[in-house]
């Protein structure tokens, strides 16, 4: 029956579990929470998800090469420094100061992507030396104290609406689709997923491993750049401590929709609905007055759940990979 194989190829798809997840979570929260389904709430909502979900397409990239990234929060807190020094101390006009905190985004990525790529250092050590290196940086910016009233067309440029919705809405689904083009419809995304799938058979495809590494880590730095960029609007104001565990926000995300830490897994589209997941938990929290602490321990057993289940998940495929394999040389 047609219908039965529409439903079939819907079931099939890598974000049909996450939503199912989030179906359930959403009317678990709605149900037990009575001021979440008020519109000031959706709104809330959608501003906390723009910023985390667009971090999340950066670690999402670099989790399908089999890498890690753990310095998107520090880069936050700089980069939202960078962005404060340009407008109130050094006078740039928008137009020009954001385009250079995006570059200089792009450049911190490109520092990361060169120490694993080319030097080889581990991504793990690289991003972990990244987030307390990137965090110094921040605290050098202004004498470390945060810059506050940037310029009130920040506001009207990245919170404004658009046919009634918020803008940050359409600069979410902008990066999205983009992204999902990049990823799923270009010879780069074919060879980040290859990358992370089988690096050996995909060095020997010819496949340039190290600069499509170098790649993936550019892209994350650019969407930590974004989410710095967002922030600083929202709040008209950098700050140090901005960005503060937003990299294991995305981390969650990412596994959450799907990607594997192992890499050669993921899709851009799943993170989305990662993130959603993410956000609606947290804004239930903050809705049911739970404290900060037990906040941060809920998103810490989300990522464990999340990563148990992948490794799970592994394990069965492998084990029936096995079997399978089996059947014929016992035939």
């Amino acid at each position: 029956m047609p219908q039965s194989s529409f439903v079939r190829r819907i079931a099939a798809q890598e974000y049909f579990g996450p939503l199912v997840a989030l179906l359930i979570i959403v009317a678990f929260v709605a149900l037990t929470t009575p001021n979440f389904l008020e519109p000031q709430n959706f709104r809330n909502i959608a501003l906390q998800v723009s910023i985390l979900s667009i971090v999340a397409i950066g670690s999402t990239i670099v989790i399908i090469t089999g890498g890690i990234d753990l310095s998107p929060g520090s880069m936050i807190a700089f980069l939202s420094m960078c962005l404060a020094v340009f407008i109130k101390n050094q006078g740039l006009d928008l137009w020009l100061a954001i385009p250079l905190t995006l570059l200089i985004g792009c450049g911190l990525g490109v520092v990361n992507g060169i120490l694993v790529a080319y030097v080889g250092i581990p991504a793990f050590i690289v991003t972990l030396a990244g987030l307390s290196a990137f965090k110094g940086l921040a605290l050098t910016l202004n004498g470390g104290t945060p810059a506050f009233s940037l310029s009130p067309q920040l506001g009207e440029i990245f919170y404004g609406t658009f046919l009634g919705l918020p803008l940050p809405f359409f600069y979410v689904i902008g990066a999205y689709f983009l992204f999902t083009i990049i990823m799923e419809h270009t010879r780069l995304g074919r060879e980040i997923y290859a990358v992370g799938g089988n690096e050996s058979a995909a060095r020997l495809s010819g496949i340039n491993v190290a600069k499509v590494r170098l790649i993936a880590f550019l892209f994350a730095g650019l969407c930590a750049a974004i989410g710095a960029v967002l922030l600083s609007a929202r709040l008209n104001s950098g700050s140090p401590n901005y960005g503060s565990l937003i990299e294991l926000q995305a981390i969650a995300a990412a596994v959450v929709g799907g990607a594997s830490l192992a890499g050669g897994r993921g899709r851009v589209i799943s993170t989305l609905i990662g993130a959603l997941i993410i956000v609606v938990v947290q804004n239930g929290l903050n809705l049911n007055a739970v404290t900060t602490s037990m906040q941060s321990l809920t998103i810490g057993l989300i990522i464990l759940i999340a990563v148990g289940l992948d490794v799970w998940r592994a394990r069965i495929g492998s084990a029936l990979g096995g079997f399978f394999t089996k059947q014929p040389a016992g035939s």
